[in-house]
């Protein structure tokens, strides 16, 4: 016969909640191994000598370790994980029966510390790994991430454009063509003045003395390593970090 199983919640009265959340947790192990109680001397300045009780330092910075290991980015989401996890309750010492912090109540704490502390807590935290053996200065690691950077693809221009001007680029691969008005304008000054090679020479000597932003910001060696070889960078250029070099990356 197909069972139906019957929804009922009976008072728990001989059942606590240290025998509810396993022995090998692992809030019960970084309970064990980390000791937060210096955190209550850290912020002792940011609270009166004699007012309502506020929510015990210790606890906020417990739930700011939960929000990372869980990764969790907002403290309304927090507070519903924790109110949902019987470890994390226990690693906050708070009983079943009893109500867990505010989320408006982290924030207006959070707020209030600053940036400051949280620096000085990490800083404590990093030097509790030191003595713990988990960090010894022999051995790094680094870890990256894709972010839109000034160099992104919609900055990038043909190198050979911005590097030698769009003026001079076009008028050396069109030089019969009719030019804008501007520059027509001062063509006809100069039409019956001097010669083809006379107006190379000046041009020769008018681009040198400008300035040139991409090589002022430190042009790379684009010599050629290998016959038929080109690389990419050497065919483009982002207009907004000329330092810059693009890439293929996989998908």
């Amino acid at each position: 016969m197909m069972g139906t199983k019957i929804r009922t919640f009976s008072p728990l009265e001989s059942l606590s909640l240290e025998e509810l959340v396993p022995k090998d947790n692992f809030y019960r192990r970084l309970k064990a191994t980390l000791d937060l109680s210096s955190v209550r001397e850290l912020v002792r300045d940011f609270y009166a000598s004699s007012a309502r009780p506020s929510v015990d330092p210790q606890v906020f910075f417990r739930l700011q370790l939960v929000m990372f290991f869980e990764d969790i980015r907002s403290e309304r989401q927090l507070m519903e994980v924790a109110a949902d996890r019987l470890s994390i309750r226990w690693f906050l010492g708070y009983d079943l029966h009893e109500p867990l912090p505010d989320h408006s109540s982290l924030t207006r704490i959070r707020e209030r510390y600053g940036l400051e502390i949280f620096r000085r807590f990490f800083e404590r935290i990093v030097k509790l790994c030191v003595e713990a053996g988990l960090v010894w200065g022999k051995e790094l690691y680094f870890d990256a991430t894709k972010v839109e950077a000034n160099a992104s693809l919609d900055s990038m221009r043909s190198r050979s454009l911005v590097e030698h001007g769009l003026e001079e680029h076009l008028a050396a691969i069109f030089p019969e063509q009719e030019q804008p008005q501007e520059v027509a304008n001062t063509l006809q000054t100069t039409a019956v003045g001097p010669t083809a090679q006379e107006e190379g020479q000046a041009l020769s000597e008018a681009n040198a003395l400008r300035h040139r932003w991409i090589a002022g910001a430190g042009r790379q060696q684009r010599e050629v390593l290998r016959w038929g070889y080109r690389r990419m960078a050497d065919l483009r250029v982002s207009t907004t970090d000329p330092d810059a070099s693009p890439m293929q990356h996989k998908n």
